[in-house]
């Protein structure tokens, strides 16, 4: 029995390592074949509206409402200690290190990574890979490339106007419903708020989430089984596995930007 316990657990580390050896190949061959987008930008530009335009309903109405629970549970903290005029301050800095780019990173995950994974997976399923293999045309450079490009693309300009609806959200509740001085809350933000420190970091941070989630949508749709059961089991890794990665990416770009 311990025998046979310990053969599992070798062949599942043997298996796991494989397949991170398979998925750290094909994204070094993806980022290469990104190198020959430039001679047809129609491609990308095609993607990004339909990763990025698609997904900005879901992007901003999420963003607006971040910004009221922001500013709302801003101001009863923050009356605590009569520092209701820093409420500014806190949203704009909440969203722009932390929520803007985590947050829009967990919905492009649910809305645009299961779109990317679901169309590779029936691209697969239904052998039209193959028969672009067939044709000599490279799938990795025809149609992964420029969906990965653009997902690197929209998912920090999506960011940037979650962010921008959330400080909207938050001067709607704080300054016109709850009456925090307008003068105050603009000035507090402007000045505590640094170009480098805060807004350069969450525009590296939704980068690298734009990366890690494009990424993991069109590696699982590339290798799910061609069958509807495989997508569907690859769709839901897209989430779970994209979302994870999102969360322990920002523990870890935390912990090097802002320590």
């Amino acid at each position: 029995m311990m025998l046979d316990g310990l053969a599992r657990i070798g062949s599942n580390v043997r298996l796991g390592l494989a397949a991170l050896g398979v998925s750290a190949r094909t994204f070094v061959s993806l980022v290469a074949a990104t190198g020959s987008l430039w001679r047809r930008p129609r491609l990308v530009s095609d993607q990004v509206h339909f990763i990025g335009n698609y997904s900005l309903v879901i992007i901003a109405v999420s963003g607006l409402f971040v910004g009221f629970v922001l500013g709302l549970q801003g101001y009863y903290t923050l009356n605590k200690y009569g520092s209701e005029q820093a409420l500014g301050l806190l949203v704009a800095l909440s969203l722009i290190r932390e929520l803007g780019p985590v947050v829009t990173a967990l919905l492009f995950a649910g809305r645009a990574g299961t779109s990317l994974t679901a169309e590779i997976g029936l691209m697969k399923a239904t052998e039209q890979l193959s028969a672009m293999e067939m044709m000599a045309v490279d799938p990795m450079r025809r149609v992964l490339a420029p969906r990965f490009l653009a997902g690197v693309i929209a998912m920090p300009v999506l960011a940037a106007i979650f962010s921008a609806v959330g400080v909207l959200g938050g001067y709607i509740v704080g300054v016109r419903l709850i009456g925090v001085d307008e003068g105050a809350f603009w000035s507090q933000m402007q000045a505590g708020v640094d170009v480098w420190a805060d807004v350069a970091n969450g525009v590296i941070k939704s980068a690298v989430f734009g990366v890690a989630v494009t990424y993991i949508a069109l590696y699982e749709g590339y290798c799910a089984a061609p069958t509807p059961e495989g997508v569907a089991r690859a769709t839901t890794r897209t989430v779970v596995i994209g979302s994870l990665m999102v969360l322990w990416l920002d523990f870890l770009l935390t912990a090097l930007m802002f320590s």
